[in-house]
């Protein structure tokens, strides 16, 4: 019976981190998210504790810790760090749709 209860458990999980995903992925398209709801959430999906995604994208815990209470300034390199799981990249956009002439 525990085993039972430990993979509906699983499961459960896995289908919560499933719909989150999609979710997080809908409200980063509107552009609704701060750095420090994005990197909390996506360390959320991934089912992860602060100190194990630090280790998972490989960065110091303290610069987790600091993004998510929106504080910290942080490189380059660790932006692409923090996006990478998610298949992320830093790219530049435009705040006003481009007119066609």
């Amino acid at each position: 019976m525990k085993h039972t209860q430990t993979k509906k458990r699983a499961k459960n999980k896995a289908t919560y981190r499933s719909a989150a995903r999609l979710e997080f992925y809908e409200e980063l398209s509107r552009e609704s998210l701060s750095l420090a709801d994005t990197l909390r959430r996506m360390r959320v999906i991934a089912g992860k504790t602060q100190f194990e995604f630090a280790a998972l994208i490989g960065i110091a815990p303290r610069i987790i810790i600091d993004l998510e209470r929106g504080l910290g300034n942080p490189t380059l390199s660790t932006l692409q760090k923090i996006g990478t799981p998610f298949g992320l990249v830093l790219a530049f956009r435009s705040k006003t749709p481009m007119r066609s002439k």
